[in-house]
């Protein structure tokens, strides 16, 4: 796996990164965050909606992006589509 960094919070702090990175190869984003509150992850572990399990299974986590980071992820994202025109 090769990651290319795409950009990070723009008012991250030195003890905080939330981070996008993208993987060509397989065509996927990964993104760093906050955690969020027990009861917000229930929250989201509650959320019922066809074709998705209620929980959140072992190998998946909910993170925290801040909104200030949308064009960091559109980056991404525009970054494998373009990726995927080539394959």
């Amino acid at each position: 796996m090769s990651l290319q960094f795409i950009g990070i919070d723009p008012q991250t702090g030195d003890d905080e990164s939330p981070t996008v990175w993208i993987d060509q190869g397989k065509g996927e984003l990964f993104l760093q965050g906050w955690r969020p509150s027990p009861e917000l992850e229930a929250e989201c572990a509650a959320l019922e909606l066809p074709g998705r399990a209620v929980g959140i299974p072992d190998a998946e986590a909910v993170v925290r992006i801040p909104a200030r980071m949308v064009d960091v992820i559109r980056e991404a994202c525009d970054a494998l589509e373009c990726a995927d025109r080539v394959r």
